[in-house]
């Protein structure tokens, strides 16, 4: 991979990371600040649902922080879109479509029918 696609790349996670980063700060702000008090059961319920909704959706985007860090750190160690597993080039459509794989798509292939094999 050349210079200008790792610069790419590093830019693509960077705002990613900053976007999600911003979002979590926003999710704080908004159930910090929500003060409501809903004396229908059914409103509850219903503001706890949401709630719980978005605290999934945080934690999720949580973990892929973390894989975006790791990415960046991937970058700056000079092994981003190097295969952990066989050590051939990842490829940049592959990249492209999702920037923190650590895999391949033909190690990824064989992990997937392995986890299935497992039954995981």
């Amino acid at each position: 991979m050349d210079e200008k696609q790792i610069e790419y790349f590093k830019d693509l996670l960077t705002t990613r990371l900053e976007e999600l980063l911003g979002q979590a700060d926003a999710t704080v702000n908004d159930m910090t600040d929500q003060k409501e008090s809903y004396p229908d059961p059914t409103d509850r319920a219903s503001l706890e649902s949401d709630r719980n909704f978005t605290l999934r959706i945080r934690d999720r985007e949580r973990k892929l922080i973390g894989k975006i860090k790791e990415a960046l750190e991937r970058i700056e160690e000079g092994t981003f879109g190097i295969c952990e597993s066989c050590g051939q080039e990842i490829g940049i459509k592959r990249l492209e479509a999702r920037p923190v794989t650590t895999l391949c798509i033909e190690c990824k292939t064989k992990q997937e029918a392995s986890e299935k094999a497992r039954g995981e």
